[in-house]
């Protein structure tokens, strides 16, 4: 037998490069299991601040200019991180420009495509602009994932009570239900268990549930519908 408890994987994914961003997710990672990536640019030592900022400006305008080219996007650390095993993502973006940051911007073009499917919450540090241009970038990055309305904007100046703000925010998007499928058993009361020929193999109200091979199900209650691989 095998068996797997009735939560979703949550995965964080961000870039922050004066820590701000760092600083928002250490608060949000306390108020919810998740496992945490942060890319890292491939080219060590670059002080994106000289120059009134040219290094990243010049790496927004090349995304911006063609959206569509690997070349556009700046290099990044290899991400050992199989998305298959997520549920949800959310991103920690800082706006540069307008625009997410460029970093984070080529782990989305390489892998939004994983995301099908997928909830996406997106969080954005910025000093003062607003963040439509970040959440146009993310929806073109992740053409197919299902999006947290509203996104959270937590200004440079609003970080030092991020806690409290992120709060309100996984309640604004009803995180505990959508993201753990155990939050949904409480308001629907029944799970049922599908192997990916469609037959039943489990139908109760367990917290832990055991199934007989290891493999793919699909975890369905009156809320939501999950894929759960063990």
């Amino acid at each position: 037998m095998s068996a797997f408890a009735m939560q979703a994987k949550t995965l964080v994914v961000y870039y922050s490069y004066t820590n701000n961003v760092h600083s928002i997710v250490a608060e949000l990672t306390k108020q919810i299991d998740a496992d945490v990536v942060r890319i890292q640019p491939a080219e060590k030592g670059l002080d994106y601040e000289a120059n009134n900022y040219a290094i990243g400006s010049a790496q927004i305008a090349a995304i911006r200019n063609n959206p569509t080219d690997p070349n556009s996007y700046p290099a990044i650390d290899p991400v050992d991180v199989n998305l298959d095993e997520y549920d949800c993502v959310i991103i920690g973006a800082p706006l540069w420009w307008s625009n997410m940051a460029s970093p984070l911007q080529t782990y989305l073009f390489q892998n939004g495509g994983k995301m099908a499917g997928k909830k996406i919450g997106l969080i954005v540090s910025s000093a003062s602009s607003g963040i439509s241009g970040v959440e146009s970038d993310a929806k073109r990055l992740i053409p197919n994932g299902d999006f947290f309305t509203p996104s959270l904007w937590i200004r440079s100046a609003q970080t030092r009570n991020a806690a409290s703000l992120i709060q309100q925010w996984l309640k604004d998007i009803d995180y505990a239900s959508v993201a753990g499928i155990s939050g949904a058993k409480a308001e629907s009361g029944v799970v049922n268990v599908y192997d990916l020929m469609g037959n039943l193999v489990y139908s109760g109200t367990q917290e832990l549930i055991d199934v007989t091979a290891s493999g793919t199900y699909l975890v369905k209650t009156n809320a939501v519908t999950k894929k759960v691989r063990i």
